[in-house]
C-alpha cells in the first residue's frame, strides 16, 4: 500500500515559528517607517503654513490688505490664510488665498479640525513661552511626542 504524503507535525509547527520570528523582527521596522513618514508631513505641514504666514505678512506690508496702524500685519487666526482676505490692489475686489486648505498635524486627533491641531504663537510672546494672541506669528504641533532623532515635535 502507498503512504499519503503530507507534511509531519513537526515540520508545520517550524514554519509557523520561523513566520512567527519574521512578523515579529519586521513589526518594529514598519513602525519606524509609519513613524518617519508622518515626521516628513509634519514637517512639510509646518514649512506649508511658516510661508503662508510670511507671505500674509508681506502683503499686508506692501499695502495690498487692509490694517489697522496698531496691527502686526500678521494674520488673526489661520482660516484667514485658506479662506483668502480683500486684495486692495484689485479693481474688483478679488481675495488673496495664501493656502489652499490648512494642513492638519499628523500626530493630533483625527476628530479635531485642521485649524484646532496647531498651537499658535502670537507676535508678542517669547519663543520659549509660546501662547495665543491677537495675531499667528508661529505654529507648532500640539504633540508631547518625542521624534526619532530625540527631539519633541512641539519644538520644530
Amino acid at each position: 500500500m502507498r503512504r499519503a504524503r503530507g507534511f509531519t507535525l513537526i515540520e508545520l509547527v517550524i514554519t509557523v515559528a520561523l513566520i512567527g520570528l519574521l512578523a515579529a523582527l519586521a513589526a518594529p521596522v514598519a513602525e519606524t517607517v509609519v513613524r518617519r513618514g508622518k515626521e516628513q508631513d509634519l514637517k512639510a505641514a509646518l514649512m506649508q503654513i511658516r510661508d503662508a504666514i510670511d507671505a500674509y505678512k508681506d502683503a499686508a506690508d506692501s499695502g495690498r490688505i487692509a490694517k489697522a496702524a496698531s496691527d502686526t500685519g500678521y494674520p488673526a487666526n489661520l482660516d484667514m490664510l485658506a479662506n483668502g482676505v480683500v486684495d486692495k490692489a484689485s479693481p474688483t475686489g478679488g481675495k488673496i488665498y495664501f493656502l489652499r486648505r490648512v494642513p492638519r498635524d499628523p500626530f493630533a486627533d483625527g476628530s479635531l479640525p485642521a485649524t484646532q491641531t496647531w498651537g499658535l504663537r502670537a507676535s508678542d510672546t517669547p519663543p520659549d513661552a509660546p501662547r495665543d494672541g491677537k495675531d499667528v506669528f508661529d505654529v507648532r504641533s500640539l504633540s508631547d511626542g518625542k521624534a526619532l532623532d530625540g527631539s519633541y515635535y512641539k519644538e520644530w
